[in-house]
């Protein structure tokens, strides 16, 4: 099959789509034909070396968490699912990868609403899980005022959703040209920099950063507890007393698999969507890598991988 890897660390250039051996279903697992597949910045991370020495791999290494598709094979163990079903979801993560493929083994999934595109449900399922992960360590509900540092980009617009549909306020921060469609998501935008505290009086009950831009010192202060900061992109964190949330990997948190369920039915009533912010063929996968680590993508970025 075809497959997205590298066989060394390096920069997008690194890249390649390759013939590879298919994986198959083990046991509470599917495997799926896939259509669209995401790209993630930890995907990025884990091409440039970022994480070689945490998380040592087996080069070549195929990339992406998380998928859309048909389903193909059925593992031991497995019910409520039949092979020729529309589902999205994500690998197993202690692999780091193996969703940028033409199949794909999956250890959690959930039905594809016909109201997603194959390129939404693509993206979904990782930025779905890690903002339900955050939320939850952050104990957001009803009446919970929220700050999303990096509001604009794929996790911060699924946390934005997710967040709204448990009730909560939701100030989120971006660029002046993403402020409308933070608004069209259901946040109050604001930019982000210096002085946010006067941008956002009163402060807030708690803070999920996306963006790792260097501002923890200054949400510490805005959510008055370092407690009430959570990052998912900020490698400083632990100097400030803030608690870096990860899916894999030494320290990790438990995953919130429950939100790819959540998203699914939000989806159908209407109530969620996944920007995606650019889509390229499996092919071109380094453009995708580029517009990731630019740190200016609106939304998630997709592959696809095929049209049947």
């Amino acid at each position: 099959m075809r497959a997205l890897q590298f066989a060394e660390y390096g920069p997008p250039s690194v890249l390649r789509v390759a013939d590879v051996p298919e994986p198959h279903a083990g046991p509470a697992e599917i495997r799926i034909r896939v259509r669209t597949s995401g790209v993630t910045p930890a995907d990025a991370y884990v091409r440039s070396g970022r994480f070689r020495e945490m998380i040592p791999l087996a080069l070549p290494h195929v990339l992406g968490v998380d998928a859309a598709g048909i389903v193909d094979e059925i593992g031991p163990g497995v019910t409520g699912v039949r092979a020729g079903d529309e589902v999205f979801g994500m690998t197993d993560l202690a692999r780091l990868g193996g969703a940028n493929a033409e199949f794909a083994v999956l250890a959690a999934w959930a039905a594809k609403p016909a109201a997603m595109s194959w390129a939404e449900a693509g993206g979904a399922a990782a930025n779905v899980e890690t903002a339900t992960r955050v939320l939850d360590l952050l104990g957001v509900g009803a009446g919970t005022h929220l700050l999303i540092e990096g509001a604009a980009g794929g996790v911060g617009t699924v946390a934005v959703q997710l967040a709204v549909a448990r009730g909560a306020r939701v100030t989120g921060t971006a660029s002046e040209r993403n402020h409308e469609f933070l608004v069209s998501l259901g946040a109050t935008a604001t930019t982000y920099g210096p002085g946010l505290a006067d941008r956002v009086p009163g402060g807030a009950d708690a803070v999920f950063d996306c963006a790792g831009s260097g501002s923890l010192a200054e949400l510490v202060k805005l959510a008055g507890d370092a407690g009430r900061v959570v990052t998912i992109a900020d490698f400083d964190a632990a100097a400030h007393g803030v608690h870096m949330s990860r899916s894999a990997g030494p320290g990790a948190d438990p995953q919130a698999l429950h939100g790819l369920t959540i998203a699914a039915d939000l989806a159908g009533q209407g109530r969620f969507r996944v920007p995606v912010a650019a889509e390229w063929p499996l092919e071109q996968a380094a453009r995708a890598h580029e517009l990731c680590e630019s740190g200016h993508a609106r939304g998630k970025i997709v592959l696809t991988v095929s049209s049947e």
